[in-house]
């Protein structure tokens, strides 16, 4: 099964890195910036968000962080004591300013430190691919599949580009679907 997903993996990074090559610049600066109504409906009044940095080649988070914060909702992002810790959400007050980040272990910008950590109710979710029933493959590291197992009452919303979808993923016992998931064009789910 290891070698089978690694080597999905390998296919699915080099299927998104390609989508994203392809798509204009100022296209690509204007989608998800603005949460579709069914994402909305998912989203209890007052609730925290939890968001990822996005990579180069990831769908961007960017927008809903913006958008969610001028809603009036608290903001958190993944942090990581050291590379082998397990993954926490700290809170991260303003997306328009990333003063409050610093360089975390895996080169991503996160909250420092002395940031108050918290748990999202509803996390938006990266991934490698996905299917049309919620499945999702993510890079490999099991972080956000082991947060969700501690956290079964989070709201999981995966974001991705259509390119990602796939007919169907190799599932294991560890893997946790999503509540639903988003792409520029759909709204898939919300699942139960």
């Amino acid at each position: 099964m290891n070698a089978a997903k690694a080597l999905l993996r390998k296919d699915l990074r080099a299927r998104r890195r390609d989508h994203v090559a392809a798509l204009d610049p100022t296209t690509r600066a204007l989608i998800l910036n603005r949460p579709p109504a069914p994402l909305l409906d998912l989203v209890p009044e007052g609730s925290t968000i939890g968001l990822y940095r996005a990579g180069p080649h990831e769908a961007p988070t960017e927008g809903y962080a913006r958008f969610f914060h001028e809603r009036g909702h608290a903001l958190a992002l993944p942090r990581f004591a050291h590379r082998a810790a397990t993954m926490e959400f700290a809170r991260f007050a303003d997306p328009w300013d990333e003063s409050a980040c610093e360089v975390g272990p895996f080169g991503l910008l996160q909250p420092v430190e002395d940031a108050p950590a918290t748990i999202p109710t509803v996390l938006i979710v990266p991934l490698l691919g996905f299917t049309a029933r919620g499945e999702r493959i993510g890079q490999g590291g099991g972080h956000y599949d082991r947060w969700l197992a501690d956290h079964s009452g989070t709201t999981a919303i995966g974001l991705a580009w259509d390119a990602q979808l796939v007919d169907s993923l190799p599932i294991e016992p560890h893997d946790h679907s999503m509540s639903a998931i988003v792409t520029p064009t759909r709204f898939y789910g919300p699942f139960a």
